[in-house]
C-alpha cells in the first residue's frame, strides 16, 4: 500500500531555535497516528507544517507520492488535509449548517441553496451520530458539540487527512 502522506527530512527553524530537525513521518490510508511528547518536542510544529500553517526550511512533503508545497492552510485544505484546532474556528451567531458550509455554500442561479446546505448537514451529522439540529446557532452548543461541528466540517470537505490538535480537552467520553 502506498503512502497517503510522506514527510521527509522536515526541518523548521525559528530565530535561535531548531524546532524540527530532519523529521520523517509517514501515513498510510486508514491509519490513525498519535504524536506524543513533552511541550516543545515539535508536535504542533510538525502538524502546522503538514496543514500549511508553517513553512518548512528544508525537507519535502509528498501527498499520494507527489511532491507538494502548501503555502497556506487553504492549499492544504484544497489537497484534502484539514486541522481541527484546539481553539475552535466557528462563528457563534451562525447555525451549525452555516458554519459547516461557510465559504463553500452551494449556489443555484446566484442564490444560496439553503435546502441543500441543511440536507447535506443533516446527512453528515447523522453519519457521525451527532445529535445536533443543523439550524441551531453555535452559541447554544457545548464545547464538545462545537468540536463535533468542526469535525463535521472536515468530513463535509471529504478530507483525506484530519489532524486533531488536542481535541480530547473538550470532548466528552461519548
Amino acid at each position: 500500500m502506498s503512502s497517503l502522506v510522506d514527510m521527509k527530512d522536515i526541518t523548521v527553524e525559528f530565530p535561535g531555535v531548531k524546532a524540527l530537525n530532519k523529521v520523517n513521518f509517514q501515513l498510510l490510508p486508514g491509519e490513525i497516528h498519535v504524536l506524543l511528547g513533552e511541550n516543545g518536542a515539535g508536535k504542533s510544529t510538525l502538524v502546522k507544517v503538514l496543514s500549511g500553517i508553517y513553512k518548512n526550511n528544508s525537507g519535502q512533503i509528498y501527498l499520494n507520492g507527489k511532491s507538494v508545497v502548501f503555502n497556506n492552510a487553504k492549499d492544504a485544505m484544497l489537497n484534502g488535509i484539514n486541522i481541527v484546532h484546539q481553539e475552535l474556528n466557528l462563528i457563534p451567531h451562525l447555525s451549525v449548517a452555516e458554519n459547516i458550509f461557510l465559504g463553500r455554500e452551494p449556489i443555484d442561479n446566484g442564490i444560496i441553496n439553503w435546502k441543500k446546505i441543511y440536507n447535506d448537514t443533516e446527512e453528515i451529522i447523522k453519519k457521525l451520530k451527532i445529535n445536533i439540529d443543523p439550524k441551531v446557532k453555535l452559541r447554544y452548543l457545548s464545547v464538545a458539540q462545537k468540536q463535533m461541528v468542526e469535525i463535521a466540517k472536515c468530513v463535509s470537505q471529504e478530507s483525506k487527512v484530519i489532524i486533531f490538535d488536542e481535541p480530547t480537552s473538550s470532548l466528552t467520553d461519548k
